[in-house]
This record gives C-alpha cells, structure tokens and sequence, in this order.
C-alpha cells in the first residue's frame, strides 16, 4: 500500500477523491455501497494490485469525495464514474460494483458498453418498488444520525460484535468511512430504482453477478431469472455470505473475481453455471 496514491478530480460538478493502486496494467474500478468509501476495498486492492491498476473511489457524499445539497441518485452517480474515468484516461476497465455500487455499476455498463471491458456486479441493490419503500421507510437514516453523535470507539466496538467473523482491518475501515458518510448521501434510497431488470436485459459486455445465500439482496431465484435475459450474464453464488459478500467471504469473493478477470484478459469467456463456492 506504500506505493499506492491518492487524488481528487473535480468530475460532474463535484470533487471525486479515489485511491488507486497504479501501474502500467489493466484498470479495475471498484465502487463500494452506501456508508463505505473507496478504502473498504483495500484487501481486495492487495490482491489485484499485482496484475491491475486499481481505482477506488469514494462516491459523492462518502469518504472524501465532495457532498452536494442535491444529486445523490444513480444517474449522478453513474456520470461521477464515468467523468473520472474519463478524467484519468482509463482505457475499457472493469468495473466492479457492490450494493449501491453495484447498481452504480450496472448503470454505468448499460449507458457506456463500449467504454468497459467487464462488468462485476456483488449483490446489488436490485429491489422490487415495494422492497425500495420498506428501506426509505426505515429507520435507517435515524441511525445514522445517532452513530453520527456517538464516538468511532463504541461503534467499532458494537461492529467487532455483530461481525466477529470479519477482520478487525475491515471492521475499522468501516466504521471510519460511516463517520465520512453525509446525511445527504441517503438520498439515494429514494424511489423509484432504475429498473434492474431492463437493466441486465440491455447489457452487451461479459458480466459476472455474485450472490450469497443468507439474506442477500438478489436471492438465487431472483438470479436465475436475470440469468435467462441475458447470455453474456454469468452467476456464482458464494457459500456463507450475505450482502456483504466482499467481506463475509474475502477469499472466495477475490478467487471469483480474479478468475472472472482472467477469462476476460486471455478472451476466453464460457458460460458459468451457477457454481458454490
């Protein structure tokens, strides 16, 4: 991590700060999911740094990118990508989108295929309308704003807690990057979603979607049926992960991942059946 460097490119009217791995390699963007930042992704950094330039971003409102007033839905979201990508000259990356960033992702790949060479998409936000009211009327937001008036040391306490499973590293960047979440940012749990079907269903580059199996977001079901829209889609559940598969999982997350990227770098690309990890 010595090595890597940071920035901040003003893009689509707001500053976007990123963290990114360099080197003259292939490009992998990761965007993370609501209450996070473009750090999360560091343990998945160290493992694709040697092949990849890896950028990882902090989405508007989080980390320390710029927080607006207003803006914080998946179109803005989508045109932050792709102005920073065009502003460090990243020539056809993956991008790799959890939750939130996921949808981000998506958004990004259906507006500008010729522009990626992949897409990952772990267990995005793709919510029914009627799933998409139950979050904006839950307590979420009241939360975090009592998080927000509380001290880091009790919430890391209370995550070591509920996620004794995850590293004590991720634990921390988590509870670092939900005290650089703006109020703001919530915004974008605001109805209506872009239709994630639509979506999956005008996408026209390789495209890998991970599930988990307790309590993810897309549910098997829901993945099977994406699967049939689209044959460039390919789908891997991950045993024992939720929706935070890239940190429930972190070694069969980055395993997936890095055999999605070789099949992409050395063009062979066969459809996955749905595989358990």
């Amino acid at each position: 991590m010595a090595d890597w460097t940071t920035g901040t490119c003003e893009v689509n009217g707001i500053d976007v700060h990123y963290l990114r791995t360099g080197g003259d390699k292939p490009s992998v963007v990761l965007l993370h999911g609501l209450m996070l930042n473009g750090a999360c992704w560091t343990p998945l950094a160290r493992i694709l740094e040697k092949d990849y330039d890896v950028i990882m971003p902090d989405a508007r409102g989080h980390g320390n990118s710029g927080a607006p007033d207003h803006g914080y839905c998946y179109d803005n979201l989508a045109a932050d990508v792709m102005s920073l990508m065009e502003a460090l000259g990243l020539t056809t990356p993956v991008v790799l989108g959890h939750s939130m960033g996921g949808m981000t992702a998506a958004m990004v790949a259906s507006q500008n295929p010729k522009r990626l060479r992949g897409l990952i998409l772990a267990d995005p936000t793709f919510l029914t309308p009627e799933r998409q009211l139950e979050v904006l009327e839950s307590d979420v937001v009241d939360r975090h704003r009592r998080i927000l008036n509380g001290s880091k040391e009790d919430l890391l306490t209370d995550m070591k807690n509920r996620h004794c499973h995850r590293s004590s590293e991720i634990n921390e960047l988590f509870v670092q990057a939900r005290f650089e979440t703006s109020i703001r940012a919530f915004e974008i749990l605001t109805p209506p979603n872009p239709d994630y079907m639509q979506l999956i269903n005008t996408l026209d580059i390789p495209t890998l979607l991970v599930v988990g199996d307790v309590g993810s977001v897309v549910t098997l079901e829901m993945a099977a049926e994406l699967d049939g829209l689209n044959q460039l889609l390919e789908v891997v559940q991950v045993k024992e992960a939720g929706h935070g598969i890239p940190y429930d999982q972190p070694e069969q997350f980055s395993a997936v991942v890095q055999t999605f990227l070789h099949s992409l770098s050395t063009c062979i690309h066969n459809k996955f059946q749905k595989t358990e990890i």
